[in-house]
């Protein structure tokens, strides 16, 4: 699971025209790994999207042995870099192949409207790793007339089948990558290639039905490593992502990597896990991948770690199938002791918690937090990356085995220290909110992130002989899931112990947390959205429905007031700790539901709470937001790893380079890491 931050809700210090080639030569700066105030930390800004750099601290400290091994893993994931563009919809990598054609080779006059519309739209495909929107989800619609494109590909030997120019063109073709929409079939609606083209929700999950074991206590995930699609003989198969079969060329060029890294792992579990990869991406066997899972979760002592694999099912809209991710970090021992408090107590939270008993884990096993830097990302934690994450997936791992959770504290710094102007004065319900949210709002998004993953995702458990979520909630899983785990840290953001432990300075940090969260839920986060169009996004979701039940349930005692001021919407919470126990109220409920697998439940709650948008407030956040320069979405460009080799190819050093242009990094990994042809 991970935690993806609020960007649309920007405060004070929260984490939170391009042309020819040869006017946008790689600008490459080689910085200290200390934060510096010179360092540019924002690239650049178009269309609702910031595109930021992150620094490396602590890098020069590392061994070359750990080097090497973050320099071997961070080639790895950029190997696997064209998966996610196909797995996102099908014409991806044409598309992009265009387009990088274009940006490279074409002769004709860089400026005006055509080209500056074109560039946009470039800069958006590839932040978005495709055609649609990355969080939005729905397809990008070029600015510029279908002529003018056509001139572009004619005189730049670009290759653009007329079908994928017209589906480029035709807003009602593959319009959006993924469906939730619960009056559509959510696989027929959605453009991402996970299922063939002519298979609906109801035989994926008769598929999947059958291959189910009832009472099995370690089920694999089925589906989490391949394509389902419709084999010659009309009967459904599994299409898997593995050396020798869908993907393989990319795949083979990772385990080359992998196989470099095993030979200077830290130690020996490390290098086991590693290997079990390998194996994995060797055979698509999903026993061999919960082995590895395990192996990567008894690996605590590793300061270079990673995260590869198929992993987050947030772009599957039946939740089965895992998106091609790779983040590789390195341990901050600093950062991690402040928060290891919230580890350490993990019984403790679970013990105390508001669930119901036969929903509480008896024994709390296996779990780990760290602070961590990342070094390189890929695939679905690029451009746009997640501040926080909490692996394995699977339940019954997290159970018996463990699970690691990291916050990625030079991402958290990068939004913290590239904050442009601030929405607090504009949303906020008045200067003491403001205040506070200055004062405190950074220690508490830590916070809230830590309880989030550390906490959150680990807590509860599922009542004997129910399945896993993916069958018994459905499309409705993760964003149930994700809820359940903000849930957790906001009832612990204002419990007296988290100060007594030394974690937070104040509860006003936890008055901060609950005001950004409502704020955010109720409104703010409405900046994102089309007028007219409802919440789909699981994460978006997730915090509409928790901040609109509680201002419901709240309503007898004026918990979260409404308040209308000089044609401006605020809310405001008059009481703190009433909101506590409703946020603990809906925790038990949203805990009971996924441990009794209630789809009923989860339905009711999600659709009624979580996705109709107010139209009046909608139009109002959208017209207040022309305010706030600062764009709803960011991501980053990534640091580049440089192996320094003596006569012999030996590496002798790696340093770090800072490059400060997202085409030309989009260009350079375009020439260097494509693996994998158009049609996959």
């Amino acid at each position: 699971m991970k935690f993806i931050w609020p960007a649309a809700l920007l405060t004070v210090s929260l984490f939170y025209g391009c042309g020819a080639p040869a006017d946008n030569g790689s600008s490459t700066k080689k910085v200290d790994t200390l934060a510096t105030d010179s360092f540019k930390w924002e690239a650049d800004q178009f269309g609702d999207t910031r595109v930021l750099r992150y620094q490396v601290p602590g890098w020069e400290q590392l061994s070359l042995q750990q080097k090497t091994l973050a320099y071997y893993l961070t080639m790895a994931g950029l190997s696997g870099r064209d998966i996610m563009w196909d797995q996102n919809y099908s014409r991806n990598l044409e598309v992009r192949k265009a387009l990088e054609s274009i940006l490279r080779d074409y002769k004709g006059v860089r400026s005006g409207t055509g080209w500056e519309k074109f560039m946009l739209y470039a800069k958006q495909v590839f932040f978005s790793n495709g055609i649609h929107h990355h969080y939005g989800m729905d397809k990008f619609m070029p600015e510029f007339p279908r002529t003018y494109l056509d001139s572009l590909v004619a005189q730049s030997g670009a290759a653009l089948s007329k079908e994928t120019a017209d589906i480029l063109f035709d807003p009602t073709l593959d319009a959006k990558k993924v469906s939730l929409d619960k009056d559509k079939d959510v696989v027929l609606a959605s453009a991402v290639n996970f299922y063939g083209d002519d298979i609906n929700a109801k035989e994926v999950d008769a598929f999947y039905a059958a291959k189910e074991v009832k009472g099995d206590s370690t089920p694999v995930s089925w589906g989490i490593n391949s394509k389902l699609v419709r084999g010659a003989d009309g009967k459904l198969m599994e299409r898997t992502w593995k050396v020798g079969g869908m993907y393989s060329g990319a795949l083979t060029e990772m385990n080359k990597w992998l196989g470099k890294a095993k030979d200077v792992a830290e130690n020996p579990q490390q290098a086991k896990a590693i290997g079990l990869l390998i194996d994995y991406y060797n055979t698509g066997d999903l026993k061999t991948w919960d082995d590895f899972n395990v192996a990567w979760a008894q690996d605590t002592t590793s300061t270079v770690d990673f995260i590869n694999g198929f992993v987050e099912v947030y772009n599957d809209p039946l939740g089965k199938r895992g998106s091609f991710e790779s983040v590789v970090e390195v341990t901050d021992p600093v950062a991690t002791k402040k928060m290891e408090v919230i580890q350490q107590h993990a019984q403790w939270f679970e013990d105390n918690s508001p669930l119901l008993a036969q929903h509480k884990k008896k024994s709390v096993v296996g779990i780990t937090y760290r602070f961590i830097n990342t070094c390189g990302e890929a695939g679905d934690a690029a451009p746009s990356t997640p501040i926080g994450v909490n692996l394995p997936n699977a339940d019954w791992i997290r159970k018996d085995v463990g699970s690691k959770s990291v916050s990625l504290g030079n991402i958290i710094d990068a939004y913290d220290l590239s904050s442009g102007a601030s929405s607090l004065k504009e949303f906020c319900y008045d200067s003491a909110e403001v205040a506070r949210a200055e004062k405190y709002g950074s220690v508490a998004g830590k916070v809230h992130t830590a309880l989030h993953e550390v906490i959150g995702h680990a807590s509860g458990q599922i009542e004997p002989g129910v399945a896993g979520t993916d069958v018994t909630l459905k499309t409705y899983a993760s964003t149930l899931e994700e809820g359940r785990a903000d849930l957790v840290a906001l009832y612990y953001m204002m419990d007296p112990k988290l100060v007594e432990w030394g974690v937070m300075p104040t509860l006003d940090a936890g008055k901060a947390e609950y005001d950004s969260y409502i704020r955010n839920g109720l409104m703010v986060q409405m900046r994102r959205l089309k007028l007219g169009n409802q919440v789909e996004e699981s994460h978006m979701r997730n915090r509409q429905w928790v901040s609109a039940w509680a201002f419901e349930k709240g309503q007898p005692d004026s918990v979260i007031v409404k308040v209308v001021r000089d044609g401006k919407t605020y809310f405001h919470i008059r009481d703190y700790d009433k909101l506590r126990t409703i946020f603990g109220e809906l925790l038990r409920e949203v805990q009971r539901i996924k441990s009794q697998g209630d789809y009923t439940a989860g339905h009711d709650l999600v659709e009624n709470y979580g996705v109709k948008v107010d139209a009046a407030l909608h139009a109002e956040v959208l017209k207040r937001a022309e305010n706030i320069k600062t764009a709803p979405y960011s991501g980053f460009i990534q640091p580049r790893l440089v192996a320094v080799q003596d006569a012999n190819g030996k590496i002798t050093d790696v340093k770090v380079e800072y490059p400060d242009d997202f085409i030309q990094q989009m260009l350079e990994y375009g020439e260097k890491f494509s693996f994998l042809p158009i049609k996959n």
